[in-house]
């Protein structure tokens, strides 16, 4: 049988109060009993002091002093007017403890009886004598006993004197005590089983709705929330339920991740999969004539090119997620890097008559990973060479502060939209423009480059004026000792026009952290 959490707490609550109240009772009522068996001899004693001065204010001393004589009668109706008054017994012994006068209530009828030793003992030591019991079998039932012992004014000692009363005051005081107490902590207990109860549901219903919606995220369906009470205060519950719906809220932003990019890379795979297809059925099947076969074998070759970029760039971003990518930083001249890649769009720069700006800076040495670098200046030189515009320049700018060095590539020509800047590095976006300048491209190079960067302990920001430039500008680890770098070509460098942002009309920034 299943347990729940609710039913575990409450049961050990209960268990606790329980044994609580037990504790208290085993604590509390012998403590009750023991006060009032203090409380009853402290007045016993009062009580047998003013039956001893009865005694003392009737009695005769021979004339040699040597011999004593009571007032049988006066002491006699004093003990006896005193008992009824206190419901109890008293009565006097001699030294040896033999009983000489009592209040003659039953069972002092009798003048044979004789005080044990130890009893004497205690009075001789202690200089009383206080019991709870039936003093040797004088009493059927336990009684409270009190002695006292008698001496004149000259000190000698005549004899003792003892009061008596019934314990059944004990027995009555302890069964309403126990009453009192039974009843107190019955109330105690369904009081607090009952907040109990409700603390437990209010404490448990979150820990319920996070199964509850556990239970809907394995079926697909992220969209349930987790209800907080912030009432009284933050505790672990409500930050379990907030760290909860940031979960929640995650998976459900993978979800459509995931959901995109599974549909993203179908797509991407289907379009050159189709064109592949559908010109390789028309070579076979005599439908494209055989002079135009090469034409259309190098639109396949293009097409299986770009299905192979896109595989190893979906290779890259797993190995870059799965945290399987290791950097192997070494000191390298990132400038060197940058005219090795413009060198290789050579070809693209001649037929767009481009100009091209800051490659004539000294050296720039960084600390970080060569071939990885040289993947993220040549996605970002590629797209700048794709969308600048016929005999516009290509601007390229180093500068160093804080440890980093931050390298910027710009382009002129259309720029991007408002809309369009913080997604351009998204998995496989692709603004409007670009679908139909960059046929070939799947829109994973900027993503790559982020997480390149990232991975770097660095930053890539992209800034751009619509209808004037868009500039990428990231940021990696500079050589240690090396210093900062002399800036060229363009005198400013990226934190100085960071700081001039403000001053420029329609200029959008999108940090890609």
């Amino acid at each position: 049988m299943q347990k729940s959490i609710f039913t575990k707490f409450f049961r050990i609550c209960a268990i606790v109060f329980i044994a609580s109240i037990l504790v208290l009772g085993s604590l509390f009522l012998p403590f009750s009993a023991q006060y009032f068996t203090t409380e009853k001899m402290n007045t016993l004693e009062k009580h047998a002091t003013i039956a001893r001065g009865i005694v003392l204010s009737n009695y005769q001393l021979s004339s040699s002093g040597s011999q004593v004589t009571l007032d049988s009668n006066s002491i006699r109706a004093g003990f006896k007017m005193f008992a009824d008054a206190v419901e109890g017994d008293i009565y006097i012994t001699d030294l040896n403890g033999v009983t000489q006068l009592c209040s003659e209530r039953s069972p002092c009828q009798h003048t044979t009886y004789q005080m044990p030793d130890d009893v004497l003992g205690i009075l001789e030591e202690n200089g009383r004598y206080f019991e709870m019991g039936k003093l040797e079998k004088v009493y059927e039932e336990s009684h409270y006993t009190m002695g006292l012992p008698v001496e004149l004014e000259n000190g000698a000692r005549i004899g003792y004197i003892f009061i008596s009363t019934s314990a059944k005051e004990l027995t009555n005081f302890f069964t309403e005590m126990l009453k009192m107490f039974l009843l107190s902590a019955l109330a105690a207990l369904l009081l607090a089983f009952v907040v109990t109860y409700y603390a437990a549901g209010r404490m448990i219903r979150p820990l319920r709705q996070m199964a509850q919606a556990a239970r809907k995220f394995g079926q697909g369906d992220f969209s349930t929330r987790v209800e907080i009470d912030t009432v009284g205060g933050e505790d672990e519950i409500s930050q379990l339920a907030a760290a909860f719906n940031n979960m929640a809220q995650s998976l459900s932003i993978q979800e459509s991740t995931r959901r995109s990019f599974v549909a993203n890379v179908s797509h991407e795979l289907k379009t050159p999969m189709t064109s592949i297809a559908g010109f390789i059925d028309g070579i076979l099947d005599g439908t494209i004539p055989r002079e135009e076969h090469s034409k259309y074998l190098r639109i396949v070759s293009d097409e299986v090119k770009r299905l192979s970029r896109l595989v190893r760039s979906m290779l890259n971003l797993s190995r870059i997620e799965a945290g399987e990518l290791k950097i192997n930083a070494a000191q390298f001249n990132v400038v060197e890097t940058i005219c090795q890649t413009v060198f290789s769009f050579e070809r693209s720069i001649e037929a767009k008559h481009l100009e091209i700006e800051g490659l004539d800076a000294d050296k720039v040495i960084v600390d970080a990973d060569p071939d990885l670098i040289h993947q993220v200046v040549y996605n970002l030189t590629e797209n700048a060479v794709k969308f600048v515009n016929e005999g516009g320049t290509l601007s390229f700018s180093f500068h160093s502060d804080g440890g980093m060095t931050y390298v910027g590539i710009r382009n002129t020509g259309e720029g991007l939209d408002k809309e369009e800047i913080p997604k351009v590095f998204d998995r496989f976006y692709k603004t409007d423009r670009s679908r139909g300048i960059d046929k070939n491209g799947v829109g994973l190079g900027l993503y790559i480059v982020r997480s390149i960067v990232t991975l770097h302990g660095g930053d890539v920001i992209v800034r751009s004026i619509k209808g004037e430039y868009t500039e990428f500008v990231f940021s990696i680890p500079s050589a240690k000792g090396k210093g900062s770098p002399l800036v060229r070509g363009r005198e400013k460098g990226y934190r100085q026009d960071a700081e001039e942002l403000p001053e420029v009309q329609g200029e959008e920034v999108s940090d890609a952290k």
